[in-house]
């Protein structure tokens, strides 16, 4: 034998483990005993575990005939009854499993090769039976039936539990957000996490629902990459023959339908940033901004307290949320502080007056590292963002920006140097931002033509002047209040996850390492003959410096296994022969 592998349809080949190997003869044993492992009909599920496990109790005449479907994910072999664990998409049950239960015929094929023999844990199964209690007291389904739904070729990793501690975790991070399909089938928790999102989103949207305000969708592909100063994507549409970007933010599109005569609209929406990646940055990522016609930033902060605070008692039952070792208060009111006494509280410097030149030489005090591309307002940001930021542990909205952080911002109503703008902080981090919107087109183009000015320096996180919206602020917008709250980063906190990653499905990462191969020249050089070193390949045993650091009375162990096991027509080599391969 020379080598075992698989052909895959997609014309690559896969060296197999020996559980593989085996779920693989399995597989095909199903289908020479007339059971197709995969089957097309419906299988009509009529209960759950949870109900069954919180509804049933001893001698009740519920859940007589049941129904259920799931994995199979522990097993116990015991002669003519066997119990396994069956997980559902709620929980886990027990299921009592009797030869002649669901054998009745003289053929006890079933039971005694195909659950015994054939099935494995990972499998899917579905069971018809009944609802009662064992003798430990524990609930469980007498099946009657039994119906092979998938079979499992590849073993999932097998987590065990003793007296509250678990074994075998399947805990590295970066498996488990390559491989979130396995970490859900063995980490339930990770379940609850995205349940947990799923209401945090459904709460918000009945919230701005009963407000009548109106849900809508907006472009991804977007010619001018707007609403925000961020490295966007880029791409090239062949039929129009023109550079596209994926969008950065929804900001310009929501406000053109407020000229359109929408009072409020909302969007859930996917933004993409071509930027850095860490704990609390996804390059993919889930917004919600919403623009509500006549009103303002004071009333915005009102609106956006009474919206987190309503998440956290949906979610809790308490404003108050466990945030690391952190207690987070979200109950209103939030505390309010402007920029520039934030700035002043935390440095001692008081910037209201600096210009350019005055403010690089404060960074250069507080030893915050600035580019020239920096104009005044990327200064502020650094300063604030470097000494002030992570003070901001309870939810604090900070106010009143400086007109050159915000050129998409209504200037103050009594001071011009300012906009009206808040962000909210939370645990050290920005969750929300929302302005009393810029409705002015000539001071819009205006504000558009600096940041012109700042790309040309080198910034390139500078908005582009988008020509359609200033020409859709001609036709007239009312008084506007819009807000942008980052739904990742608001599951982080209200789930106490730690990044990012553990509130997506499916985080980007780097590209997947292959693990190199050494070639069968390398295995020969030392003394391994061919054939064995192909096998010692196929038993996953890719490089030889790696084999080297097992101990030769182990490898010779395995070798003998796989031997047999795979009836191999090979001579088994010595312990002295593999010593030797191993230079041990």
């Amino acid at each position: 034998m020379t080598e075992i592998c698989v052909q895959q349809n997609y014309n690559t080949m896969q060296h197999l483990s020996e559980q593989e190997i085996i779920r693989r003869e399995s597989l095909q044993k199903l289908r020479e005993l007339g059971i197709e492992p995969y089957p097309a009909a419906e299988f009509t599920v009529t209960a759950t575990s949870t109900e069954i496990l919180e509804q049933f109790t001893a001698g009740s005449r519920a859940f007589q005939n049941v129904r259920l479907a799931g994995r199979i994910m522990t097993r116990r072999i015991m002669g003519k009854a066997s119990f396994c664990e069956l997980q559902d998409s709620f929980g886990r049950i027990q299921l009592y499993i009797n030869r002649d239960e669901i054998c009745p015929e003289e053929d006890k094929t079933l039971y005694n090769e195909v659950f015994k023999k054939l099935l494995d844990i990972g499998d899917f199964i579905g069971v018809e039976g009944y609802a009662f209690v064992t003798q430990t007291n524990e609930i469980s389904i007498h099946v009657a039936k039994l119906t092979v739904l998938s079979k499992s070729i590849r073993p999932l990793p097998i987590v065990k539990e003793k007296d509250g501690v678990l074994y075998d975790a399947f805990s590295d991070p970066e498996q488990r957000y390559r491989q979130r399909y396995v970490d859900l089938v063995v980490n339930p928790q990770v379940k609850n996490t995205f349940l947990k999102r799923t209401k945090i989103i459904n709460t918000m949207r009945s919230f701005f629902n009963e407000k009548g305000y109106v849900e809508v969708e907006t472009p991804i592909l977007q010619a001018i990459p707007g609403g925000a100063s961020a490295r966007p994507f880029i791409t090239h549409h062949n039929a129009l023959n023109i550079p596209l970007y994926l969008r950065i933010a929804n900001e310009l599109y929501l406000k053109r339908l407020i000229v359109g005569g929408f009072d409020g609209v909302y969007e859930f929406a996917k933004d993409f940033r071509n930027e850095g990646m860490d704990r609390t940055h996804n390059p993919e990522f889930t917004v919600m901004e919403i623009y509500v016609a006549y009103k303002d930033y004071h009333w915005m902060m009102d609106f956006t307290e009474e919206m987190i605070e309503r998440v956290a008692l949906a979610l809790h039952g308490t404003t108050q949320v466990q945030v690391g070792s952190k207690t987070i208060d979200f109950k209103r009111p939030f505390k309010r502080i402007t920029m520039y006494d934030a700035i002043k509280e935390h440095t001692g410097y008081d910037i209201s007056a600096l210009n350019e030149d005055e403010l690089r030489s404060v960074c250069d005090k507080l030893e915050i590292h600035h580019e020239p591309s920096m104009g005044k307002g990327k200064l502020i940001d650094e300063i604030f963002g470097e000494k002030c930021e992570s003070s901001y542990i309870q939810p604090t909205f900070i106010i009143d920006y400086p007109v050159e952080m915000s050129p998409l911002c209504k200037k103050h109503r009594n001071n011009p140097e300012l906009t009206e703008r808040f962000e909210l902080m939370v645990n050290g981090k920005e969750l929300c931002n929302a302005y009393s919107e810029l409705n002015d087109p000539i001071d819009q183009y205006e504000r558009f033509k600096d940041q012109l000015a700042l790309s040309e320096k080198g910034d390139d996180e500078a908005m582009f002047i988008d020509h359609d919206f200033v020409r859709a602020l001609e036709y007239g917008m009312p008084p506007t209040s819009g807000m942008g709250i980052g739904v990742d980063r608001l599951c982080m906190f209200m789930t106490n996850a730690e990044s990012i990653q553990d509130v997506l499905f499916f985080p980007q990462m780097k590209p997947e390492k292959k693990a190199e191969k050494d070639s069968i020249d390398v295995y020969t050089t030392a003394g391994i003959p061919a054939e064995w070193a192909e096998i010692l390949q196929a038993m996953g045993h890719v490089r030889y410096e790696h084999l080297k650091e097992i101990k030769y009375t182990k490898l010779h162990q395995e070798l003998c296994g796989y031997k047999k096991k795979n009836k191999l027509e090979l001579a088994a080599p010595s312990q002295d022969d593999v010593k030797a391969w191993l230079g041990q």
